[in-house]
Protein backbone atom coordinates (compact mmCIF):
# COMPACT_ATOMS: atom_id res chain seq x y z
CA UNK A 1 0.00 0.00 0.00
CA UNK A 2 2.74 2.33 0.98
CA UNK A 3 4.95 1.83 -1.48
CA UNK A 4 1.30 2.44 -4.17
CA UNK A 5 1.20 5.51 -2.70
CA UNK A 6 5.05 6.62 -2.90
CA UNK A 7 4.17 5.73 -6.94
CA UNK A 8 1.25 7.99 -7.35
CA UNK A 9 2.35 10.85 -5.48
CA UNK A 10 3.96 13.88 -7.95
CA UNK A 11 7.26 15.25 -8.18
CA UNK A 12 10.92 13.90 -7.10
CA UNK A 13 11.33 12.21 -3.90
CA UNK A 14 11.66 15.57 -1.90
CA UNK A 15 8.51 16.59 -3.10
CA UNK A 16 6.68 13.33 -2.35
CA UNK A 17 8.66 13.48 1.47
CA UNK A 18 6.77 17.06 1.89
CA UNK A 19 3.50 15.70 0.71
CA UNK A 20 3.58 12.56 2.64
CA UNK A 21 4.48 14.24 5.89
CA UNK A 22 2.01 16.89 5.31
CA UNK A 23 -1.00 13.92 4.75
CA UNK A 24 0.55 12.41 8.09
CA UNK A 25 0.49 15.49 9.63
CA UNK A 26 -3.35 16.31 8.48
CA UNK A 27 -4.30 12.49 9.44
CA UNK A 28 -2.63 12.89 13.19
CA UNK A 29 -4.22 16.92 13.26
CA UNK A 30 -7.86 14.94 12.55
CA UNK A 31 -7.55 12.13 15.28
CA UNK A 32 -6.74 14.31 17.85
CA UNK A 33 -9.04 17.65 17.25
CA UNK A 34 -11.90 15.51 16.00
CA UNK A 35 -11.69 11.76 16.31
CA UNK A 36 -10.27 11.51 19.72
CA UNK A 37 -12.77 13.86 21.08
CA UNK A 38 -15.72 12.23 19.69
CA UNK A 39 -14.75 9.23 20.85
CA UNK A 40 -14.03 10.61 24.71
CA UNK A 41 -17.90 11.50 24.65
CA UNK A 42 -19.85 8.74 22.82
CA UNK A 43 -17.53 5.59 24.34
CA UNK A 44 -18.15 5.28 27.93
CA UNK A 45 -15.52 3.09 30.07
CA UNK A 46 -17.07 1.78 33.20
CA UNK A 47 -14.40 1.88 35.86
CA UNK A 48 -14.74 0.25 38.93
CA UNK A 49 -13.21 2.19 42.22
CA UNK A 50 -12.16 -0.79 44.79
CA UNK A 51 -11.82 1.30 47.78
CA UNK A 52 -13.06 -0.39 50.77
Amino acid sequence: MYSWLWRKLPGPWPVKLLVTLMLVSGFLAFCYYIFFPWLDANVFIEQENNLQ
